[in-house]
């Protein structure tokens, strides 16, 4: 149920493994689209999984949940858990897909929540099923845009969280063949699990980017620092890389979440709090960052933005940290020419460029917010021509330093001094 980042990616990865799928969408077009093969996100190998599981004749997508829940052994909600503003999130469409496919399922069959939901929704969804002879259990994703299909077929681990053994064995039967280790929990420590996980790496990120800090102000190298600290085992490599600040479907919301769940249950996380406020502190102080660079005020200034969405490799803009740092910049008065290779429509406060290079034509500062790559190999020459001031912040520390600063650009990074 549902075909967007998590649902299309399930459906097409478990197709692959031999099983028999049917995507469902409420959205006529998308349906339409998909059934020919169009791709609607930009996922690494997802469109080869789609094109080769339609041919194969074992993933097809239907609208409406009940049409493709009436005959399912098992049943994946993966639709929208919106977030309000004060943390709590939106069940009202898992709830409607579950009223919706209650009066069609199976006797036994297997309805399972995929999407990331509020600690006892496995209940919720029970009630709004209205059936005692079907089996409600909890089976969270851990899947990164960009890498979404290596992610799901090569898993660190798979958890399953359910009341009954013999349901959880069922669901734990559907990924064999994909080497990883199946932990089995009940619902509530499943659906904990995944917003644990996602609060911890955003505290990592958010960790980096305080240290960052601190290395600009002693006058030490915060690559550096973390290559040094990643060596502890202990630590790890991982999620050690400063930036502009974290951002994406799942990190922000489930940071908040996860708050907000343990506030409705009489313990103040100040902790995670004091995450997410380190996380705002850096969308403003790279636009901080940008504005010396700048001269000091950006009214009437040009900055050129590489990078939109909110990290490589995906065509995704929800909660980009780019997009809060270009309107920290507008708010200041400065215009913004972005350019972005997944991106064609402009989003709002930004003025598309066609290539890197044309962003920068006029621009008083670069401003590399994004990581993609090619960004790295670009021609820095043409890029000193067009901009008005050789001024660069490098807000992922992807380029070379040195070599920009031989070529006469002013640099600035994140975390060095």
């Amino acid at each position: 149920m549902g075909t967007g980042y998590v649902g299309l990616t399930t459906g097409a990865c478990f197709a692959s493994l031999g099983h028999n799928v049917i995507c469902a969408d409420i959205d006529e077009q998308k349906v339409e689209s998909l059934r020919r093969g169009e791709i609607p996100i930009l996922e690494d190998g997802l469109d080869r999984l789609v094109h080769e599981s339609i041919t194969a004749e074992r993933l097809s997508f239907v609208l409406g949940a009940a049409t493709a829940a009436e005959q399912a052994e098992f049943v994946y909600l993966c639709v929208p858990t919106p977030q309000g503003e004060d943390g709590s999130a939106d069940l009202s469409y898992i709830e409607a897909a579950a009223a919706e496919i209650g009066p069609v399922l199976q006797p036994d069959a297997v309805v399972i929540n995929k999407s990331t939901v509020p600690v006892g929704s496995t209940r919720v969804v029970e009630r709004a099923l209205g059936r005692s002879d079907v089996h409600v259990v909890s089976n969270p994703e851990f899947l990164r845009e960009g890498s979404a299909v290596s992610d799901f077929l090569k898993p660190d681990r798979v958890v399953i969280g359910a009341d009954s053994q013999a349901a959880a064995i069922r669901v734990a039967g559907l990924y064999v063949g994909i080497p990883a280790p199946i932990m089995v929990t009940d619902p509530a420590s499943a659906e904990t699990i995944k917003y644990a996980a996602n609060a911890f790496l955003a505290t990592k990120l958010s960790f980096v980017n305080a240290v960052a800090a601190i290395c600009e102000a002693v006058g030490a190298d915060v690559n550096d620092v973390m290559l040094g600290i990643g060596y502890d085992k202990r630590i790890g490599q991982e999620f050690l890389q400063p930036g502009p600040g974290w951002g994406g479907s799942c990190f922000p919301k489930d940071t908040r979440a996860l708050a907000r769940i343990a506030e409705d249950a009489g313990y103040d996380f100040f902790f995670l709090k004091g995450v997410l406020d380190v996380n705002e502190e850096q969308f403003d102080r790279v636009a901080d960052k940008i504005a010396r660079l700048a001269g000091g005020s950006l009214e009437g200034k040009t900055v050129a933005v590489w990078g939109l969405t909110f990290k490589a490799r995906t065509d995704d803009l929800r909660e980009s940290p780019s997009l809060e740092i270009i309107g920290r910049l507008r708010e200041r008065g400065a215009r913004v020419i972005g350019y972005d290779p997944a991106v064609e429509v402009a989003p709002a406060g930004v003025e598309l460029a066609g290539d890197a290079y044309a962003a920068c034509d006029g621009a008083d500062v670069l401003a590399v917010l994004t990581e993609w790559d090619e960004f790295k190999w670009l021609d820095f020459d043409k890029v000193h021509e067009a901009m008005a001031s050789p001024c660069i912040l490098d807000g992922r520390n992807l380029l070379d330093r040195s070599a920009l600063k031989r070529r006469g650009f002013t640099y600035d990074g994140i975390g060095r001094s």
